[in-house]
This record gives C-alpha cells, sequence and structure tokens, in this order.
C-alpha cells in the first residue's frame, strides 16, 4: 500500500468497527475529499477547511456539520464577530432535503494562539457570535449585523458580570476596550 491507501484503509476499518458498536462516525471532509465515494453512509462530514464542500457533502446524500476555517474559527484573530454571525452554513444548498443534511456548525479554538491568560478573551463573543447565528432561522436573522450589536455587548457584560472575561465587541478577537467602563454605560 502507499501512504494514501494505507490512510483510506484505516478511516474504513475505523469505521466499520465503530458502527460494529453503534458509534456515530464523523469524519474530517479530507476523507469525504479523498474517497466520499467509499464513506459508510452513516457518516457524517465535518467540513472545516472552507466554501463548497458542504453543499457536495449533502448533495452526495451525507450529514454534515460547518465550521469552516475562514469564518469560523476562533484563532484566526483578524476575523471580527460581524463574519461569525454573516456566515451561512447551507450557502448554495438550496433543496430542502440537502439543507437538512447540515446538521449544525462549530466555531473552533486551536491552541497556538492562546493560553490561559486570553483563552476567554478569544472565545467571547464571537462564539456568542456563531451560536446566535446558528440558531435563529434564516428569515429571522438580522439583515444588518449592526442590530445585533447592543444584544451582543448586553451579552458581553453579562459574561464580565459572572466572571468571564470576553473581550469587547469593537475590533477584532482579543480587542481592547474602547475605555474604561464599558459595561456601565449600557
Amino acid at each position: 500500500m502507499n501512504e494514501s491507501q494505507a490512510y483510506q484503509y484505516f478511516v474504513l476499518r475505523a469505521q466499520n468497527i465503530a458502527l460494529s458498536h453503534g458509534y456515530e462516525i464523523i469524519n474530517w471532509e479530507e476523507t469525504f475529499n479523498d474517497f466520499g465515494n467509499k464513506l459508510s453512509r452513516k457518516t457524517v462530514v465535518h467540513n472545516w477547511l472552507g466554501g463548497g464542500v458542504a453543499q457536495r457533502v449533502v448533495a452526495s446524500g451525507l450529514r454534515c456539520i460547518v465550521s469552516n476555517q475562514d469564518k469560523w474559527y476562533l484563532d484566526h484573530l483578524d476575523t471580527p464577530w460581524q463574519e461569525f454571525y454573516a456566515n451561512e452554513p447551507l450557502t448554495n444548498i438550496t433543496n430542502l432535503k440537502q439543507q437538512k443534511l447540515v446538521i449544525g456548525g462549530e466555531v473552533c479554538m486551536w491552541g497556538e494562539t492562546v493560553d490561559g491568560s486570553d483563552i476567554e478573551q478569544t472565545i467571547w463573543p464571537r462564539a456568542a457570535a456563531a451560536a446566535e447565528r446558528l440558531w435563529t432561522p434564516f428569515d429571522k436573522l438580522a439583515k444588518n449585523p449592526r442590530d445585533v450589536t447592543g444584544r451582543l455587548a448586553h451579552f458581553r457584560c453579562l459574561l464580565n458580570q459572572r466572571g468571564v472575561a470576553a473581550a469587547p465587541v469593537a475590533g477584532l478577537g482579543r480587542a481592547a476596550p474602547e475605555g474604561p467602563g464599558s459595561c456601565y454605560r449600557q
């Protein structure tokens, strides 16, 4: 076997073992991209590399979790909460049956740009923006992210009051507050 064949053998064998024990299977999208037609039909594909994959995954009849790195990776500090909110997991998926195969989304936090001193500011409030995006039906979403700013700023202050060091909504990930007492001005 070459490297690709060995990887495929390992993934498919692991799937069979997991299925034989009644487990759900979630694979990163590389498995779908490389040998998607051989994956178990029970596979959930985790779309993380970027756009367009979720559309192909659900068109093939498999379920999908969307967390594309260009939109929902918390360690990308140059991505503001507005982009987390505006990310549409169902982009270019117009078939209602296929839309139901997108079973959710996920924001991801990798450790290369974070430690115990700044993890909370890196996660909040951008994860909350993605959560509202996922929990809100498309037709009820705020069309302009500015309409969400007040609600998200209030949520950030609630987190701060509970001891969670959430970052201000102004600026990029881990931005400094616009001034002292930002939560007291609301």
